[in-house]
């Protein structure tokens, strides 16, 4: 029992809220999932779905389980981004606590009573457990591989399996119902980078995120090379929208792609005078990805149960794959800043949610 959690009254529901757009493929497999929660006793559940206009039959299969469940009950989000169906959700929503899911994840039957404990265990304002990738095919593990890797991500804590304790931001969330009439909800200006921005906001206003060892979820990454350029490049270019919303980034670690994008294109203007600079530059950056590909590859080979040789294989993908992530998003991050000081309007394909 977790009373704490529900005030005087209230009833102790959990409302779990989903965005999505043609999702024809997954979106079984999450309402299985979301649906089939066990929660600690006298609690109960809501699912609730935002459908951005699907037209590959994602909104017949939805329809279709929320004439036969009851805890289902599908929305429209006809702006068809993350933050406008995350809002939809929050304005149906009756919970007492919010749980955000997504389509790409996969979650432990214990995901949201480990997330309503942690609630209760920290006193937070939004809690999540750490941020797992497990790729599917060749490239898919190789960009999970990288995705994990404390040298590749700046040493996030959010990819840290065993760290309990505050954050700067966290994956998914789950949040007292409370916590959104404070600090309001996500910020419908921005099709990426809204969590981190409504993480960044609440920890401005003197809230505290934590991370749950325990709380388990499972992330499925983009399995192509030129897909996680292009998740990575529409990442990169809303970071700067933050930025110039609240005169920082998330965190110190979100603007160095942008740093070395920037390095590699002074050498690269000075390179007919001098040559020292981009081949010191490039060959620096050379021995990184080496050394971070090693560490990936050896951190893929402790965590799967996949055969050694196979997670070995990765190793050759892993170079391009980290400078897929790093590039991307250090490009989009310029082309952010460049289209917020020139006032030009954001184009239809950084307003696309890419999959």
């Amino acid at each position: 029992m977790l009373p704490e959690l529900a005030e005087p009254g209230e009833a102790r529901c959990v409302s779990i809220i989903v965005p999505c757009r043609n999702e024809c493929a997954y979106i079984d497999a999450l309402c299985d999932a979301a649906l089939a929660q066990r929660l600690p006793e006298g609690w109960q559940l809501e699912l609730l779905v935002a459908d951005g206009q699907s037209d590959d039959g994602t909104r017949a299969r939805l329809d279709a389980r929320a004439a036969q469940e009851p805890r289902l009950r599908v929305l429209d989000n006809p702006q068809r981004i993350v933050s406008t169906g995350l809002n939809a959700c929050l304005a149906q929503a009756r919970g007492a606590v919010i749980v955000r899911m997504d389509v790409h994840t996969r979650f432990a039957p214990d995901y949201v009573a480990q997330c309503l404990a942690a609630l209760a265990r920290s006193g937070a304002d939004n809690v999540g457990g750490p941020w797992v990738a497990r790729g599917q095919g060749a490239w898919g593990r190789a960009i999970a591989a990288a995705f994990q890797c404390r040298w590749v991500v700046g040493g996030a804590r959010s990819r840290d399996r065993a760290y309990e304790g505050e954050v700067d931001t966290v994956y998914l969330g789950c949040w007292p119902r409370a916590v959104f009439a404070r600090v309001g909800g996500f910020d419908e200006t921005l099709v990426r980078n809204q969590d981190d921005e409504h993480n960044l906001r609440l920890r401005r206003q003197g809230g505290r995120i934590w991370q749950s060892a325990r709380i388990h979820s499972w992330y499925v990454p983009r399995d192509a090379l030129g897909a996680l350029f292009r998740q990575q490049f529409q990442y990169g270019y809303w970071r700067p929208f933050v930025l110039r919303k609240h005169g920082q980034p998330g965190s110190v670690r979100q603007i160095v792609p942008m740093m070395f994008v920037a390095a590699l294109a002074v050498s690269t203007v000075v390179l007919p005078f001098f040559y020292a600079p981009l081949a010191g530059l490039l060959l620096a950056y050379a021995a990184y990805l080496g050394g971070a590909s090693l560490a990936a590859a050896r951190g893929a080979v402790q965590d799967t149960a996949a055969p050694r040789g196979a997670r070995w294989g990765l190793l050759w993908r892993l170079p391009a794959v980290i400078a897929a992530y790093h590039l991307g998003y250090g490009l989009g991050s310029w082309r952010g800043m460049i289209d917020i000081l020139w006032q030009r309007q954001t184009g239809p394909a950084m307003q696309d949610l890419t999959r």
